[in-house]
């Protein structure tokens, strides 16, 4: 293949993942960021041979550098660095897997740039969906999902017709205390929210799929990505993760798409889109899957969910601050500050004292993610 890419955030799982397709397919890596993982990143540039790389803050840059001496490859830092990674002109499509809002810049940067978009950072969409779909279709790029359920959903709507959607069903493994009530979960511990049963992910995503946060912002993610309205979106727990979501067409039509749990195999139609490519990668045996089941989600117990709905019907800056209250509020939970419970109740009372700003702009998003975060530390304790 001639495809050459560039990865934010490099160093995580997808990151990773993304790497491991660059191996198996031969697509070359153009540019490559992470935060401070500069170990691990240096391995990566002296196998992939990227012409810049960018890693959170100076200190490190000037490490890097020194081990990188007689390579040739560029090495920034801050945000600034993560802009030249999303924008070199030698890659045509930028995957975008760091956590969070810091995604949102670089992200915006590349589509500028006339990037194509492999989307793994969910909050770039969440928090600003509408601008970055208008600037996506004002620069003629794709924004390709890599979550496994988006990814999915894309698939099954290949060849039809939006207008002939009549609903779109998001998948949930339901994490680690599917089925517990909310007195089951007061004591829960960090260590067991972080055993996720189907999916090897970093710790904040682990720990959103765990609060059903995950699902929650993946609903939002999907309203801009398929451009449907919040009634056509619904939630179905799926313990096996073998259905990754479905789309149910007007005529009653349901088509679902299948494969093993392994992110790579979505990284790669990424990639690929619109072709496809063999690999090594695991293979769906249906014959060893043939209890498939499905639940309504629990709204009440997993409250982050219907945050997250309640979010999006409300619109504007409310799906950020939703956004920015969950990932310090999590941070919190990973620092064992807070109660796992605490998570979603935190969320809860930021979004109830946010006065919403229906048609932010962008700077509206980067000062109303700032405030979120500032509130949780109000509710603490």
């Amino acid at each position: 293949m001639t495809k050459r890419i560039s990865i934010l955030g490099s160093t995580g799982s997808i990151g990773t993942q993304s790497l491991d397709v660059a191996r198996n397919l031969n697509i070359g890596v153009a540019a490559l960021s992470a935060n401070s993982n500069i170990d691990l990143l240096e391995n990566q540039v002296r196998e992939f041979t990227p012409e810049i790389v960018s890693v959170g803050d100076e200190k490190l840059a000037e490490d890097l550098r020194k081990r990188l001496i007689g390579m040739g490859v560029e090495v920034y830092s801050g945000i600034d660095g993560m802009k030249r990674v999303a924008s070199i002109q030698s890659a045509d499509t930028v995957v975008t897997s760091v956590v969070g809002i810091a995604g949102l810049i670089p992200t915006m940067e590349a589509i500028r740039s006339g990037k194509n978009i492999a989307l793994a950072n969910k909050e770039t969409l969440v928090t600003a969906g509408a601008i970055v779909m208008a600037e996506a279709e004002k620069y003629k790029v794709k924004i390709l999902p890599v979550d496994s359920e988006h990814s999915a959903i894309y698939q099954c709507l290949m060849g039809n017709n939006i207008k002939d959607v009549s609903k779109i069903i998001l998948t949930a493994s339901g994490g680690p205390f599917r089925g517990k009530n909310i007195s089951e979960l007061a004591d829960v511990t960090l260590e067991q929210a972080l055993k996720h049963p189907n999916w090897s992910m970093g710790s904040k995503i682990t720990i959103d799929s765990a609060t059903l946060m995950n699902k929650g912002l993946e609903v939002i993610e999907a309203k801009w990505l398929f451009g449907l309205e919040v009634e056509q979106i619904q939630v179905i727990v799926h313990p096996q993760s073998i259905i990754h979501s479905m789309v149910e067409y007007v005529d009653g039509s349901v088509i679902a798409q299948l494969g093993s749990p392994d992110m790579r195999i979505p990284i790669q139609f990424a990639l690929t889109y619109p072709e496809r490519s063999s690999n090594k990668f695991s293979k769906l045996d249906l014959l060893q899957s043939n209890n498939l089941t499905f639940e309504e989600p629990d709204y009440e117990t997993f409250r982050s969910l219907r945050l997250a709905f309640d979010a999006l019907k409300v619109g504007g800056t409310m799906p950020a601050v939703l956004n920015a209250a969950n990932e310090v509020a999590v941070s919190l939970f990973l620092n064992k500050r807070i109660g796992f419970m605490d998570i979603p109740r935190i969320i809860e009372k930021v979004m109830d004292r946010h006065s919403v700003n229906i048609t932010p702009c962008l700077d509206d998003i980067i000062e109303v993610d700032k405030w979120s975060r500032q509130e949780v530390e109000k509710y603490i304790g």
